[in-house]
């Protein structure tokens, strides 16, 4: 990719991947997308997603997405007490599934980049995604990704680099680029504080001691 040429939308929750995709892209980046669609940590995400943009001076939408939060079902959609705690694995994290989640957002973020004359989709999906999302692995990225080509004049297609490597792997990233995880938020019960005890506070936790971090998360509990 031509780091200088703005070419790209990226699909931004606030969370560590899309933020670490975000510094590490940004000459890329012209026009940055959140979708609030009635999770339980959408606004505290959203905050930081704003945060990131207004720093390195990239337009930022946030689109409401309501109907995902009132029809579809998903314990990331119906309060901090559906949540699981434990690891971050398949079975544990099924019931956090929300149905073509990404299919959906994609979607979305391929007609707004025709709308506004880009070229790319960028996503920050990872390898420890695949097992529990079917929305997330290389076979759907590959398909969608032709599908948006296939269905756009200007031939759009999705850019996801973090699709082969881990959580640990994009925060060795981030340490390289400089990037404060205090200023992201991951966990899927959605409160001031990390809660620590989810699969996704776990999946953080992890990543950030695998990768030599300092983790400058605060927690309810560890």
């Amino acid at each position: 990719m031509d780091s200088m040429e703005k070419d790209a939308i990226i699909i931004l929750s606030g969370g560590m991947d899309s933020v670490t995709l975000l510094y590490e892209y940004k000459d890329a980046i012209a026009l940055a997308v959140t979708f609030d669609y009635g999770s339980n940590h959408n606004r505290r995400e959203a905050q930081y997603a704003r945060m990131h943009c207004e720093r390195l001076g990239i337009k930022h939408l946030i689109i409401p997405l309501s109907f995902m939060g009132q029809y579809f079902k998903s314990s990331l959609l119906e309060g901090a007490d559906a949540i699981p705690e434990g690891n971050y694995d398949d079975e544990n994290m099924k019931s956090t599934v929300v149905p073509f989640r990404n299919g959906i957002m994609l979607s979305v973020a391929c007609g707004l980049a025709e709308s506004y004359g880009l070229k790319r989709v960028m996503m920050a999906n990872h390898f420890g995604d695949h097992a529990i999302y079917p929305d997330c692995r290389k076979a759907f990225v590959d398909a969608m990704s032709e599908a948006m080509r296939a269905g756009t004049y200007d031939g759009i297609t999705i850019f996801a680099p973090y699709t082969g490597i881990t959580k640990t792997d994009i925060a060795r990233h981030g340490k390289k680029l400089g990037i404060n995880y205090a200023e992201t938020y991951s966990c899927y019960k959605g409160g001031e504080k990390h809660c620590g005890k989810c699969g996704t506070c776990r999946e953080r936790i992890e990543a950030l001691r695998d990768a030599g971090i300092p983790d400058p998360t605060e927690y309810e509990e560890q």
